[in-house]
């Protein structure tokens, strides 16, 4: 039986594009693989930022909307999302951060990894943790799902996606299972919490807008609307989203699932040596490129 094999990629908000691309290829190092408009508001950026490839699995993606309020993560929400970082890598890059006087917002040991807690500009929590299985710093290492009752959750991650039971630790109010996914891809851990006295979330910027797990095809894709609808869990249909095909539902507990294929990647629209040099768009706004570029904010972006 086919399995998830990880994150294909994370999609967020933010605030102010600039300070999202500064932050990101800056102070983290990643590279902005694409630079095209939300499909459903062309007025709006979709940046994705990845390794140089933009391969699956090291994707994060944002939605920059410069009003929009802050949001605040809460059950029913993916509340962070985390980098592996390599093991030699590990000191070096905390101590290059501290210099730059980027404060931490946590550290400490978590199934026996260590991690710090970074603030991106909208103080979205962005966690880097020590991976001995790691080959760089763009790849993700895990991503945290807020449930208030996490067995529904668990109990569909395992069940239908493959995923296996890895532990539970408690740290102060927050109980965290760990869910691995099958084989070697990045981003395969997903961590499940669930917070004592916990508050409700609000969308916004600095919080997370929906997860991507990855497929290999369109066939696949299809197997796994099916195998969803069996489970009870309806999906929508595919949506083709220029560099990927993508599905959505909601998982039981509220956040939002998407499954999208590997293919065709993002060179399918320029040269991959230079990716995220151009504004890019789907075929059906290319008639509105003129006004697309009048209305959204010029971005100076590191090469």
């Amino acid at each position: 039986m086919t399995k998830i094999s990880g994150i294909h990629h994370v999609t967020a908000i933010s605030g102010a594009a600039q300070a999202n691309v500064d932050f990101f290829t800056g102070v983290l190092g990643q590279k902005l693989v694409k630079k095209t408009v939300n499909f459903d508001d062309p007025g709006t950026y979709h940046l994705y930022y990845g390794d140089a490839a933009g391969s699956p699995g090291t994707i994060l993606t944002f939605f920059p909307f410069a009003d929009a309020g802050p949001g605040r993560a809460g059950p029913g929400m993916a509340s962070a999302y985390a980098y592996a970082i390599p093991a030699g890598d590990f000191d070096q890059i905390t101590d290059d951060l501290a210099a730059r006087g980027l404060a931490t917002a946590g550290t400490g040991l978590r199934f026996g990894e260590r991690f710090i807690t970074l603030r991106d500009p909208d103080g979205a929590p962005v966690e880097l943790i020590e991976s001995t299985a790691a080959q760089d710093t763009h790849g993700f290492h895990s991503v945290t799902l807020w449930e208030r009752d996490p067995e529904r959750t668990v109990k569909l991650l395992t069940e239908v996606f493959g995923y296996e039971k890895a532990g539970t630790e408690q740290e102060g109010a927050t109980e965290r299972q760990r869910l691995i996914a099958p084989g070697a891809e990045r981003g395969r851990i997903l961590d499940v919490i669930r917070v004592a006295g916990a508050q409700p979330g609000r969308q916004g910027a600095g919080t997370i807008h929906h997860i991507a797990f990855r497929t290999k095809d369109d066939a696949e894709q299809k197997e796994w609307m099916e195998r969803l609808a069996h489970a009870g869990h309806r999906t929508t249909p595919v949506t083709d989203r220029q560099y990927f095909n993508a599905i959505y539902f909601r998982e039981p507990g509220g956040v939002l699932f998407e499954i999208a294929t590997d293919p065709p990647g993002f060179a399918i629209d320029e040269p991959a040596h230079s990716l995220g040099q151009a504004l890019k768009l789907p075929p059906r706004y290319e008639p509105m490129r003129d006004r697309i570029e009048r209305v959204l904010p010029p971005l100076r972006v590191r090469s």
